[in-house]
């Protein structure tokens, strides 16, 4: 009886049997479908051949025994869902205990994704990936690729991509050394050491009479209202500038897509700064006024965004920026959490101090408990509000401990994050960019039609050339045995 009821499944070479009602609990799947009638049924040895995974077939099969499908750590998470897919089961079945290693894969593949994005390559990209990436494959696997098609590709690896060619580097080093050279001036023009007073000389005449006698006193004094920078460094900032305007147009000119290069935050920063520059040499030479210079002094700091810049030039900063990005969930929790206590013990704190008699009380307001609260729970600690009484400092201790403990919190989320995309991101520049290709199972068939073809030509040859074999100990010019005397046997075997 229970032969009659027994199914064997030889899976990628290994044998398993069970009952076919041990099959039927999960319907609708492959297993659940299996008839003789099947092209993968062999009669003679009475089982079902699977060309499939034997190792995951083992905890499927035990999914139909169980009822719980437990996930295989010696493979690979991607591997496991497509054997799923092919039996017809759901992946969101796994168990509890093995879902976050099952679901590790998944987070794998974002970041590599996300690494994908940056375009941390190392190696120059082929031609085709460079037709692929400006929209052009149909005029390259045509052949009709123009002078403008093979000259914007060139240009646009000049200003963007620093490490597809030895120019590149040249061109990125100078962008580099320009971008540093602008930041040193705007730190430096501030220096008292390196501005020029702007002295007013005023004279005065006063007439004094004395006895009858008129007597006039000359008076001259000096003024120094304001100071300017070096006129130097204005030069210097133009001759960063028009490099900043003309690396700018020929990036906007030779960019593969110019509705995303316009909306890049990199690009908005460059034409901020630049705008900023000539708004403000044209308002200087028109207006020099005190009121303006303040204005004047405000576009300038714009110029410090420039340094976002280095990014294009190193990898590394893009992974940080990216780290920031990842995490933002856990430092918008903190932030929130800080506020909510900010908002706390600057009200204990206002509170304790007015619990005592305090001559001394420096919380006034609730508002000024905010900006002491801020340093505390940030472990700052300028001194310049400190509570006076018992309470107050019980109230500071239990914010100096909860600052702590509260930014101390997401930083191995963090770390974790910066961690995971470094690592992903060298391991991926040491991968070969060219690999062994493998054919589809459709590209396969045609040439095993092929094959089958030439064997039943060779059988009909064979088959004729029985009636006249050769010598059994006849042997070929190698001095083995003959082909045709091996094929025979074979047939006649």
């Amino acid at each position: 009886m229970d032969t009659e009821h027994r199914v064997i499944l030889n899976v990628g070479g290994i044998r398993h049997e069970t009952y076919s009602h041990v099959l039927k609990k999960i319907p609708a799947t492959r297993l659940s479908r299996l008839t003789p009638n099947l092209a993968n049924y062999d009669p003679v040895l009475n089982e079902y051949f699977f060309d499939r995974h034997p190792g995951v077939f083992s905890m499927i099969l035990n999914y139909y025994r169980t009822g719980k499908l437990h996930y295989p750590t010696n493979v690979c998470g991607p591997l496991f869902e497509e054997e799923l897919e092919f039996w017809g089961l759901d992946a969101n079945q796994v168990e509890p205990c093995c879902w976050m290693t099952y679901t590790q894969h998944r987070d794998t593949q974002d970041t590599l994704a996300v690494i994908e994005s940056l375009d941390l390559d190392g190696d120059p990209p082929t031609q085709e990936e460079i037709a692929k990436k400006f929209g052009w494959e149909d005029d390259y696997y045509t052949g009709n690729m123009s002078q403008w098609q093979r000259l914007k590709p060139r240009v646009w690896a000049l200003f963007d991509e620093p490490w597809s060619s030895k120019y590149a580097r040249v061109i990125s080093s100078l962008s580099v050394a320009f971008i540093l050279a602008s930041t040193c001036s705007f730190i430096l023009k501030t220096d008292p050491s390196f501005q020029i007073p702007d002295i007013d000389v005023f004279y005065s005449l006063r007439v004094v009479d004395e006895g009858g006698f008129k007597n006039y006193h000359k008076t001259i004094g000096t003024d120094k209202p304001v100071t300017s920078p070096h006129p130097n460094f204005f030069y210097v900032d133009l001759i960063c500038n028009i490099w900043f305007t003309i690396e700018l147009l020929i990036r906007s000119l030779f960019c593969p897509s110019f509705h995303k290069f316009v909306r890049s935050p990199l690009t908005i920063i460059d034409v901020i700064s630049t705008g900023a520059f000539f708004f403000e040499s044209l308002l200087h030479a028109i207006l020099i006024q005190t009121g303006s210079l303040v204005t004047l002094d405000f576009l300038s700091m714009i110029c410090v965004l420039r340094l976002f810049k280095l990014t294009q030039h190193f990898s590394g900063l893009k992974i940080l920026i990216q780290t920031f990005k990842a995490s933002a969930q856990e430092l918008f929790l903190l932030v929130f959490f800080v506020i909510l206590a900010i908002v706390i013990f600057a009200a204990l704190v206002y509170y304790a101090e007015r619990s005592q008699l305090n001559k001394d009380n420096q919380f006034t307001s609730i508002p000024l408990g905010l900006w002491w609260s801020l340093v505390t729970i940030s472990t700052v600690g300028f001194g310049d509000m400190v509570p006076k009484t018992y309470l107050g400092m019980l109230v500071g201790s239990l914010c100096a401990l909860m600052g702590v403990l509260t930014i101390a919190l997401p930083v191995p989320v963090i770390v974790s994050n910066f961690s995971n995309l470094y690592s992903h991101s060298q391991a991926r520049a040491k991968l070969p960019k060219k690999r062994r290709r493998v054919l589809q199972a459709h590209e396969v068939k045609p040439a095993l039609l092929g094959v089958k073809q030439h064997h039943g030509k060779h059988r009909k040859k064979s088959s004729s050339a029985t009636f006249n074999q050769p010598p059994a100990n006849f042997k070929n010019a190698n001095g083995g045995p003959s082909m045709h005397d091996n094929s025979a046997s074979k047939l006649m075997a």
